[in-house]
Formats: C-alpha cells, structure tokens, sequence
C-alpha cells in the first residue's frame, strides 16, 4: 500500500497517474483535504482517504495499512514544518517501512529561505527513525513558463537572478523521479538532488521566448525589493512574492544550479529540455 499526500496537487496528481503504471489501483491511496477534487482518481480505482496537513488527528486514519508513503511538501509557507511532523508522526505510528519527502535541492546548504522549513522536516523525519528518502527537489520549469504570457504583455522577463543558473525540470520528470525512488529497492537512507541536465539563466529564458514567438524579449534584472513590488504589483499575495523574489536571489547565489545528473539517472531518461517545455506552454 502506497500513500500519496496532497494527491490533488499538481505534482501528487501527476505522481498517482504515474505510479498507477507500475501499481494496481488498489494498492494506491490518495490522501487529500478536498475529496471531491479527487472523483477522477477514484474513478480509476485509487483509494481516496480524506486528510488535511492542518488536522493532525486525520493522519492515522489515512496512512492505516500503508507500507511507502509519500510526503509531498505543503504549501503553505510558515506552517510547512508543522504540518509535516503530524505526517511523520502517524507514519511512525503506522510502521510504515519508507517514507519519501519531496524537499528541495540541496536543502542542508541552500541560500534559499524557504529551505529552512524542509531543513527542519528532514532532521524531523531524521529523528523520528522512520525508515526514509529524501527525493530533493529543484524549481519546476512550470514555475518559469507559467510566466510567459506575462513576458510577452510586456515584452521582458523581470528577476533579480542576474546571471545565476537554474537546473530545474518539469513536474512530470519529478513525478516520474519520486516514483522511481517509490517502488525501488533499497531505498532507505538515501539522498537525492534531483535536478535538470541542462541549466539556463533568466537571460536564456528570455532569448529561448524570443526565438519561439518572434517577438523581442529580453530580461530585467532588478534588485529584490524592486522586483517582489512587480509581483505585487501584477497581482500575487505578498507572502508568494517574498518567496518567489527571495527564491531569485538564491538563484543569483547558485540555490538553484545542479549538475550530478541524478533526476536523468533515476528516470533513465533525460530531462525535459527548456525548449520543450517553453514551446508546451506557448
């Protein structure tokens, strides 16, 4: 029995429907605060167990009989190390004999703020003596093509990454990664700094935009505060955009660079290169 957390996310959906080639359906539970969100995963015979991060109590019911589970990160920033430890908990409780948990790239050195939180779930999961892996993840392409009809409205790519470089990949390459580390053997203890092949600058997004839609694109680099204002400004909460400028100038630091190659090992495949997943999103 394989537990999924957070299954109705973008990254858990994609994580079942994978897994689903590799497991029966009945060997599949998909944990999730809305079930209604979650028809169409039970509509393919995936077990449907109603959890939320923020209600410890509803965790033991969840995991009941799980032998794996994935514990894919909250979302909610500033409640995530909380909201993980009643995860943890219940899959103490539960005996399951692998937890995964979904970080992020190099979390024990990392530049970025928001790796403090899964510092603090990792020595968490560390402590607790749960059999575990740590599937650390790097920026998903998406997070930067979801940005390109913005880029084309005005004609640049705003940041404040400078010249810093991002190995990111899709959340189907990631979702294909935690699977893998999922129904392996011998996974417990092991690290992974999961990661794209090829790394690009903010500069060579813009260019790769500019090549696809004929149109002049270049990159702005502003300093941090300047540029948490933009997306303000363009409408994201303000909470998401200290993140997300924060999340920058980790980049501009080498947060988000990566070059072991171990997301291609594990999938066996290379990643999804950035022209395709611009294209994907044009």
């Amino acid at each position: 029995m394989i537990v999924i957390t957070g299954a109705t996310g973008q990254l858990g959906h994609l994580v079942i429907k994978t897994l689903l080639k590799k497991v029966p359906a009945s060997g599949i539970v998909a944990a999730v605060r809305n079930v209604e969100k979650a028809k169409d995963l039970a509509a393919l015979g995936v077990q449907v167990r109603y959890a939320d991060y923020s209600k410890p109590e509803t965790w033991d019911a969840a995991l009941k009989g799980a032998d794996k589970v994935l514990l894919i990160s909250s979302s909610e920033i500033g409640q995530r190390a909380k909201q993980h430890k009643s995860v943890i908990d219940a899959a103490k409780r539960a005996g399951v004999k692998l937890l995964a948990y979904t970080s992020v790239l190099h979390a024990d050195t990392s530049p970025l703020g928001l790796a403090a939180e899964h510092r603090e779930t990792e020595a968490y999961i560390r402590a607790s003596g749960v059999p575990s892996v740590l599937l650390r993840h790097g920026w998903y392409t998406e997070n930067y093509t979801a940005g390109i009809p913005g880029a084309l409205a005005h004609g640049a790519v705003y940041g404040c990454a400078g010249n810093g470089r991002i190995s990111s990949a899709t959340r189907a390459d990631y979702a294909e990664a935690d699977v893998a580390a999922l129904t392996a053997d011998n996974q417990v203890g092991k690290v992974y700094e999961l990661a794209g092949d090829t790394a690009f600058t903010l500069t060579e997004l813009a260019a790769e935009i500019s090549r696809q839609s004929g149109k002049n694109i270049g990159y702005v680099n502003l300093p941090q505060a300047e540029y948490k204002n933009v997306l303000v400004k363009a409408g994201l909460p303000e909470v998401v955009a200290e993140l997300l400028s924060d999340s920058d100038t980790g980049v501009s630091k080498g947060g988000l660079f990566d070059d072991g190659h171990q997301l291609s090992k594990l999938i066996g495949r290379p990643t999804t290169a950035l022209a395709v997943a611009v294209m994907a999103a044009m």
